[in-house]
């Protein structure tokens, strides 16, 4: 598998630029213009405009080519943008003074940094409300599944989902732990996203029951290995990872429970098990199988 992976390696990389690049010159359309003097407009499409990995718009855009979905992946260039905006406005909160207190966001300064502690709650609640209104009116949809893709975002964003997630890091993370209490909080801290561009992908494509669960399944693994590889990378420099580090002493996770090398470890037994995933619903040689060990080899 390594040795097909690195044959195409180079022409894989060139199709995820140009994704990135169709993502955000959308991104730069579908956010509101703003003027000089606009700071939440300027908020909001600074935190979603700096550079990033777009993780969870390849997640669905990869998805429905592997599906042979092609002829949607325009009309979903909507709903991967409002993953991304909401994943932007999540991480605006997640950087507040009152939560993680972070300084340092994809090699800037965070929001509420730059713009003001007031600025960032608002350019995030904006931020959300723009999300909702994009993937409620994306074009070339039917009504009926628009709505179900809608009620999906909502899940994952909410108080079962994201905010959850927050919730339990900031209450629970700094108390001793089980290892599959801290792995209830990745789960819904992490995965929520991913569980929904991935279901998207399954909505649009009509995958059936099976694989519907199998792409649930691969989103959850792939999530569960990201919050890992985030928690490894917690021991290196700002400059390597573009933000800020050491954020976890004194937190109950996997590598404080268990040491980095059997954090690696658990790290490699998500991956295994979302390449089954793939596997098993027939998709274990495409696109999705190659972000798994792309993403993964260049986790920052």
């Amino acid at each position: 598998m390594a040795t097909a992976m690195s044959s195409m390696q180079p022409h894989f990389e060139q199709m995820l630029s140009a994704l990135r690049t169709r993502v955000d010159d959308r991104l730069d359309q579908r956010l509101p213009p703003c003027p000089a003097h606009d700071l939440i407009g300027l908020a909001m499409r600074d935190g979603t405009l700096a550079p990033g990995k777009r993780i969870r718009p390849l997640l669905l855009l990869l998805a429905l080519q592997d599906l042979q979905q092609e002829q949607t992946v325009d009309a979903a260039l909507d709903l991967a943008c409002a993953l991304e905006m909401v994943h932007a406005a999540s991480l605006f909160l997640d950087d507040m003074p009152c939560m993680d207190n972070a300084e340092l966001r994809r090699g800037r300064p965070t929001i509420h940094l730059q713009f003001g502690e007031d600025i960032a709650v608002l350019s995030s609640v904006a931020l959300l409300s723009h999300a909702f209104s994009i993937a409620a009116s994306a074009e070339g949809i039917g009504d009926s599944l628009r709505n179900h893709l809608v009620r999906l975002l909502a899940q994952a964003t909410g108080a079962q989902g994201l905010v959850r997630g927050q919730y339990h890091d900031l209450r629970e993370g700094h108390r001793v732990r089980p290892l599959e209490a801290i792995a209830h909080t990745n789960r819904l801290k992490t995965c929520p996203l991913f569980t929904a561009a991935l279901g998207f992908a399954a909505l649009l494509g009509a995958a059936d029951v099976s694989r519907t669960c199998h792409l649930n399944g691969f989103a959850t693994e792939l999530g569960l290995a990201f919050q890992l590889l985030d928690d490894l990378a917690d021991g290196l420099t700002p400059q390597q990872t573009g933000k800020d580090t050491g954020k976890d002493r004194g937190k109950s996770t996997v590598v404080a429970l268990l040491g980095p090398e059997a954090a690696h470890q658990h790290l490699e037994e998500h991956l295994a098990r979302a390449e089954q995933h793939l596997i098993d619903t027939g998709l274990g040689g495409g696109y999705l199988a190659q972000l798994l060990e792309y993403c993964c080899a260049r986790p920052y």
